[in-house]
């Protein structure tokens, strides 16, 4: 069922972590971290107005990437506004390896979608596409898009993804430095062949941490081994891959989180400590100042018009 559309949109995005380790580039885990932003149809013009991260140092004219999103699902939909009001209220670390990037083309591609008058049905996976062509590689927008875990691939016909239901004693800690890292910088340092060898250990690892996310949390720590990317980023990282192995040889399964300098620890909650504060509390102790330690839930919803905003239905 359709409601009474508005000309003003809220939509809630979470933060991501791509690669889990060995699934690089096809996989991803939504946590519980949001930006949330407001779009209005005006007379004319733009305004753009940003609070929380990013205040008073992201671009708030055309080149603020949640725009360009608009834009091109605007481009998309062969609709366009007389004038575009958009207010941030961003919680998402930037830079940080936790899908910025990712949840503010989503959020700007999303917002044009539940406003455009002849769109009844927000089709996500259209969404997908057009903010996968965006980003370059889906991962990071599939699970900001859908929530949970998500598994993403490219076919002929575009990019397709689906989730995973997450078992109930994973509870992700992420850990946020101070330093930050671009996407673009990390991605370059890695080579253009990998060994089979390494290729075939990453893919047996993959298959394994399916199982593990969603069935077999006791495997998380061999499940998330990696040959593929991470090492290959030290010298851009080195206190990240430092911290990397010491909370491993503690036996928290840690990988690097997305491009990084962040970290992701795969706690797990036990059935005497549902909420999993004995395995958190364990953290501190391990991890260096000037890092912060964020526990966060799985984000089972991802990408949300909110209710108060006019929603419009979603496929």
């Amino acid at each position: 069922m359709t409601t009474p559309r508005r000309d003003v949109v809220r939509v809630r995005v979470p933060a991501t972590s791509a690669n889990l380790g060995p699934a690089f580039d096809c996989a991803g885990l939504a946590l519980a971290c949001h930006d949330v932003l407001e779009f209005a149809i005006a007379p004319a013009g733009l305004e753009v107005e940003v609070t929380g991260v990013g205040a008073g140092e992201l671009p708030t004219d055309e080149s603020h990437l949640v725009v360009r999103a608009f834009r091109a699902a605007c481009a998309e939909l062969d609709w366009s506004t007389p004038g575009l009001r958009v207010r941030a209220e961003n919680t998402i670390p930037q830079g940080r390896g936790m899908g910025s990037s990712a949840a503010a083309v989503v959020a700007g591609a999303l917002g044009a979608w539940a406003l455009c008058p002849d769109v009844e049905e927000i089709d996500r996976d259209a969404v997908l596409r057009l903010v996968t062509a965006m980003e370059g590689h889906p991962d990071n927008v599939a699970a900001c898009l859908f929530g949970s875990a998500t598994l993403s691939w490219e076919t002929e016909h575009g990019p397709i993804a689906d989730t995973l239901s997450v078992h109930p004693e994973v509870r992700p800690v992420v850990l946020v430095p101070e330093t930050t890292l671009s996407t673009h910088v990390a991605r370059d340092l890695l080579p253009e062949l990998v060994p089979h060898a390494d290729a075939a250990f990453n893919a047996g690892r993959t298959a394994m941490l399916v199982h593990a996310l969603t069935a077999r949390p006791g495997l998380l720590m061999e499940a998330t081994q990696d040959r593929l990317h991470q090492r290959q980023r030290t010298s851009a990282m080195p206190e990240s891959l430092a911290l990397l192995d010491r909370l491993r040889a503690a036996g928290f399964p840690t990988v690097v989180s997305g491009a990084g300098p962040s970290l992701l620890v795969l706690t797990r909650r036990q059935p005497d400590d549902p909420a999993g504060d004995d395995a958190v509390s364990r953290l501190p102790a391990l991890v260096p100042h000037g890092w912060r330690m964020r526990p966060l839930d799985v984000d089972t919803g991802g990408a949300t018009v909110l209710p108060d905003s006019g929603e419009v239905s979603s496929r």
